[in-house]
């Protein structure tokens, strides 16, 4: 890891303005399901009941309320297909893709932490 020691502190200004990104981001994406959910439907396109078994452990509500919620920041496209029964596919945008580097970063950042936790036992 980068140490601080080179760099110059960022100021007050820099500091807030970064906070406030960060908690927009987080707000965004909070909850236990909505990253899990956008890595699933990335992967391909799914159906509702695709999703469910894919995602093990989250209730047909919830799962509902968390695509409704991805799906109002852009991060997914319901598209309903006029078959009988209706035909309903969740895909993933093509702003989703901007997450690639921090699910990249974060992903890297678990396994030094799991890691790290697993020297001290």
């Amino acid at each position: 890891m980068e140490t601080a020691e080179n760099k110059l502190l960022p100021t007050t200004s820099e500091c807030n303005h970064a906070l406030k990104n960060v908690l927009d981001a987080m707000y965004v994406l909070n909850g236990r399901w909505k990253l899990a959910l956008i890595l699933c439907l990335v992967q391909s396109s799914k159906r509702f009941n695709e999703i469910q078994k894919e995602m093990t452990g989250i209730s047909p509500k919830v799962l509902s309320n968390e695509l409704k919620d991805l799906e109002l920041n852009f991060f997914i496209e319901r598209k309903v297909f006029p078959t009988t029964p209706v035909t309903i596919i969740y895909e993933a945008t093509a702003y989703t893709h901007t997450l690639k580097n921090v699910l990249s970063e974060l992903s890297a950042w678990g396994e030094q932490h799991r890691n790290k936790v697993k020297e001290t036992m």
